[in-house]
């Protein structure tokens, strides 16, 4: 088996994994919430409005500052509506997962055991210059 084929099982592997089943079930009842995808489309508009809004040759700092507001008001209800906080909690977790698989795959790709490479306890922060495995 060469490494694209590998790598081929480790997608199988990953999609088998209970993280990944999670995220897969909260994005499908997401996609089912008719007034949830009522509010996210609310929310683009909003913020292609609010966009359009700043970048007018005379923005309107009246109007500037309602569609802030209110673009505020929906995000907020959108993050409180329980299937987003199952979605939102389910794809971190996921994240985290595949981060974690990368992070192995570069140390091993700079030198380090396969079988002994540890991940730094706080995952990745981010910052490479924080990270043990990129030097």
């Amino acid at each position: 088996m060469d490494i694209m084929e590998m790598t081929r099982e480790l997608g199988k592997a990953l999609q088998q994994d209970d993280r990944y089943t999670a995220y897969m079930l909260a994005k499908q009842a997401n996609d089912e919430d008719k007034e949830l995808q009522e509010d996210i489309a609310h929310f683009e508009d909003l913020r292609m409005n609010l966009g359009t809004a700043m970048s007018a040759e005379e923005p309107d700092s009246d109007n500037i500052k309602a569609l802030d507001t209110e673009l505020k008001g929906v995000y907020n209800k959108i993050m409180k509506n329980p299937k987003m906080i199952v979605f939102s909690g389910a794809q971190q977790a996921l994240e985290k997962l595949v981060s974690n698989m990368q992070q192995i795959i570069s140390m091993c790709a700079n030198g380090e055991d396969p079988e002994t490479c540890q991940i730094p306890e706080g995952g990745c922060t981010g910052s490479c210059a924080s990270c043990a495995g990129c030097h």
